[in-house]
């Protein structure tokens, strides 16, 4: 129920109220929700109350819009600690996922100026540029663009369908030392919208990883496009 006399905001009450059922387990991950006409007239408020509530649960992760179909609530959005540096095929693996990559292309390209300063290599010089869907038990998780050095290493398209880059790069006798990553929050484009399966416009996250070996030497570039809805990162903080 929600209480009219409140000064809290009506939608924002229906919003708890559904996230409640969401977070006790009440509705399943997948489940269909009520249709907006339907909330409108249990709760008796207009449907832009309700709208506004649903907006605020898909914005936040909880509920997922399906075009022609309904609501549905999320599922349990994935984890990854920020310690210590893994594959995406590693991390699925750890959280008992099947992990997949869908090739999008593969070619080789010649660096323009910041790519080549970022990868020290010089202007011109060509590197692999590798675009990838990278999906979780099926359900598209990131879109992902590495770039790395032709130079360094022969690699082939059947390598990427076999197993990790990283893996690759291990077997060849290389030794992978560190990363550094940023990320930042923006919003889906159209493009990328279609590709993960979300609506334009939802939240996702901008990932930008530059991968070291043991020799100091720069192995990669990756610039990736996470789900903000079945993706979140942590971190332990010690005093």
């Amino acid at each position: 129920m929600i209480d009219k006399t409140s000064p809290l905001p009506l939608y924002y009450q229906i919003e708890e109220a559904i996230k409640q059922k969401i977070e006790k387990g009440d509705w399943e991950p997948g489940s269909m929700i009520s249709s907006e006409r339907e909330f409108a007239e249990n709760y008796e408020v207009s449907r832009m109350t309700v709208r506004q509530a649903i907006n605020n649960l898909v914005n936040d992760g909880y509920l997922t819009r399906s075009k022609g179909k309904g609501t549905f609530v999320s599922s349990k959005k994935i984890e990854q600690k920020l310690l210590g540096l893994t594959s995406f095929t590693e991390d699925m693996k750890s959280r008992g996922l099947e992990p997949a990559s869908k090739l999008v292309s593969f070619q080789k390209i010649q660096a323009n100026h910041k790519l080549a300063k970022s990868l020290e290599i010089q202007p011109s010089e060509e590197v692999y540029e590798i675009k990838r869907v990278r999906l979780a038990d099926d359900v598209p998780m990131a879109i992902e663009t590495t770039f790395v050095p032709v130079q360094l290493l022969d690699l082939q398209e059947i390598h990427l369908k076999k197993g990790s880059l990283y893996s690759h790069v291990e077997n060849a006798g290389f030794y992978i030392d560190y990363a550094t990553q940023s990320l930042e929050a923006s919003i889906a484009r159209e493009a990328e919208s279609e590709i993960l399966e979300i609506a334009k416009g939802a939240p996702v996250l901008l990932i930008q990883r530059q991968t070291y070996l043991t020799t100091g030497k720069p192995l990669e570039i990756v610039h990736s496009v996470y789900r903000g809805d079945r993706y979140k990162f942590m971190i332990d903080m010690k005093r």
